[in-house]
Order: C-alpha cells, then structure tokens, then sequence
C-alpha cells in the first residue's frame, strides 16, 4: 500500500511499532506528539530501524492551531490516532485530565481532520470498554460497561466516532479494541518504557529484573485458575502494530468502517509471565503475594476470530518471545544502545 499517514502519539510505546510496521508495508508516515509519554530519541531509532527519516511534530494533540498547521503542511490519506493518557489508576484520579485529552484531543483532530477533507482515521480503542466480562472469549458485541475514567473516555470517543460516521458518510473509522501489549521490537531499539512507576505487567517485571524494583506484587492468588493468579491476554505489540497496519489498509482499500478485538484469543497467568521473564533474564524473580485489587477478575482474553476472519488477521508470537523481546530492550537501554 501507499499513503502519507499521520501517527499522533507516534512516538509512544504501540505507536512507534506502528510506525514501522506502516513504513515497512510502504506507507509514508509523519508523526505528532507533546513527549510526555515518549522518549525524545524515538525518531531517530525508527530511523535506524526502516533506514528511512521519519517528520515529527512535537505538538500537544488539543492545540487547534497546531494541529491545524501539520495538516496544512502535509496531504495526509489516513490518520492513526494514539495520542491518549492511558493508566486506568491515575484516570480515576485525574479524570478530567483524562476527559481533557482523550476526548477532547479526539474532538480537535476530527476538526482539523474534517477541514483538511482527510475522512479516515484508526482509532486505538480498548478492551477495558467490556468492564468485567461475563463471556468467553470476549467478542466484539458483548456488553459495554466503563468500569474507570480511562475506559468511559474510551468509550465517549467510540460513540463520538459514531454519531460522526452516522452524519457524514464519508467517514471510514477503524476502531481496534486491544488487550494487553507486551513486548518489544526484534531489533532491541524500541519498546515500552514508562517514566515512571509502570502500570502494565511486563515493564513492571523488567525493573525487577534489573534490580530497579525489589520484588513483583501479585495482587492475589485464589482466583479460579490453574496456579491461583489472574489470566489475561497478552498480546506481542509487533503483532498489534500489524493489526492496525490490516486495518488501516482496508480503510484505505474500502472507505467503510470496522471494529475488531485485538488479541491472541488465549490466557496467560500473572506466574506464567513471571516465569517466562525469569527464563529471558536467567534469574528467577522474586515476587510477594499481595490482596486483590477491586474490579479484578479471573481471566479475561479476546475472542479474534472476526479480525482473523475479515481482516487477516492474527497474532503469531508467544508469550516467551514477548519477554525476550522485552529483556533485548532493556539490556541495549542499560548498555546506552
């Protein structure tokens, strides 16, 4: 395929691998985002990376004017959209900054997006819009239920898009509800790297292994699953980037709108991950059974078959080559590469 893309949050973890995977597949890709999230050396990695510059904005996504100002400097064919807080914890805490940017940066880039006559646009949704599931796997029609800020905003922007495509025809939205990305790219020069205390369960891993955490915290062990601790599917952010490459091709090939799940469609427990990161770092990490977290349930995992079906898509690499990859990462991060 070809096009000139635009990435918002193309810096960031999910976004960066997107952007390779685009330009690998011939897409030109130009990317925008405010670095709160991103590390400032990303562009030139991804340039390492496809041999290939890479146009970055550094532009906070609610700024009309400068979001307004790319738009005229480039003739975009789609857009992906990433740019988004995204700590379920700290939505519930700050929800209006949640409001703020993920509903109200969604609202300025559909403006500057209508103006500019650019009507396509992936949209990186969630599986936290299903809440605490009650089938699975979990399909793509299954009850929607906002169980924290981050999720409403979630779903807020869904039905934003809807009412959109609804009144204007010309709008084609891709949304792509995921699960739980993991992992790094094959090269070692990208992957996820919070800035602080991680959310997520593998960059959490990763600072133990390092020594930077003293321990990983189960939050609890007498769920209804194999070895007691909670089940989720976990998903190789290549194999995602992937995903949202097929969606943006068939956007593009179409000009008519989907939604599908993002996910392996199979479950892995909260000590399959740490043993699996134990075996890449070659120590076996020290952990500390701790009480439940509210609103957590057993097991939780996608159910892919439509994207498999309409999309071609599926997601191929293990759960052991998402902690290598991660490990890779982290190893080339500490050694200054």
């Amino acid at each position: 395929m070809s096009g000139r893309i635009l990435l918002t949050g193309g810096a960031g973890y999910i976004g960066s691998h997107t952007a390779i995977a685009l330009i690998e597949a011939g897409y030109d890709v130009v990317i925008l985002d405010d670095f709160s999230n991103a590390r400032p050396d990303v562009p030139d990695r991804l340039e390492m990376i496809t041999g290939r510059s890479v146009p970055c904005h550094r532009c906070d996504i609610r700024d009309a004017a400068g979001v307004a100002a790319i738009f005229a400097r480039h003739r975009f064919d789609a857009v992906v959209h990433f740019a988004a807080k995204k700590a379920v914890g700290e939505s519930m805490e700050r929800p209006l900054d949640y409001i703020n940017v993920n509903c109200g940066g969604l609202l300025t880039l559909l403006g500057a997006m209508q103006r500019a006559g650019v009507f396509r646009l992936v949209f990186s949704s969630s599986a936290t819009v299903y809440g605490l599931p009650k089938v699975l796997p979990v399909p793509e029609d299954a009850p929607l239920v906002a169980e924290s800020t981050y999720a409403w905003t979630k779903l807020a922007s869904e039905q934003i898009l809807a009412q959109a495509a609804a009144a204007d025809p010309r709008w084609a939205f891709g949304i792509l509800r995921y699960f739980n990305p993991a992992g790094a790219h094959g090269s070692g020069l990208i992957g996820e790297d919070p800035r602080d205390i991680p959310n997520n369960l593998m960059p959490y891993l990763a600072r133990v292994a390092t020594g930077e955490l003293a321990r990983l915290e189960v939050f609890g062990d007498d769920y209804n699953t194999p070895d007691g601790t909670g089940v989720r599917d976990y998903i190789h952010v290549e194999d995602l980037a992937a995903g949202h490459r097929l969606s943006l091709d068939d956007l593009i090939a179409t000009d008519r709108g989907h939604l599908f799940n993002l996910g392996t469609g199979k479950g892995t427990s909260v000590l399959e991950m740490l043993r699996a990161y134990s075996r890449a770092c070659g120590r076996d990490l020290p952990y500390v059974i701790g009480p439940r977290r509210a609103g957590d349930v057993d097991i939780y995992y996608a159910d892919p078959a439509k994207a498999e079906r309409e999309l071609g898509f599926r997601a191929t690499r293990t759960p052991e080559e998402m902690c290598a990859s991660s490990w890779a990462f982290i190893l080339r991060r500490r050694n200054g590469s």
